[in-house]
């Protein structure tokens, strides 16, 4: 679905939520948004983090 946004559709995308949300919550939304992604990368990384630990062990 959002696979060719480019340059264009992110201001787009960008003025829209300035509208709807005002310049106070931007700041809000984005670390929320920050926060959220970071805590999935951690949660993929440690899912990834057991199977890569057993490969350790047995190669010791």
């Amino acid at each position: 679905m959002f696979q060719n946004i480019g340059i264009p559709g992110l201001v787009i995308m960008l003025v829209i939520a300035l509208i709807i949300f005002g310049p106070s919550k931007l700041p809000e939304i984005g670390r929320a948004f920050g926060s959220t992604l970071r805590e999935f990368k951690n949660s993929a990384k440690d899912l990834m983090s057991p199977d890569e630990k057993e490969e350790r062990a047995e190669q010791k």
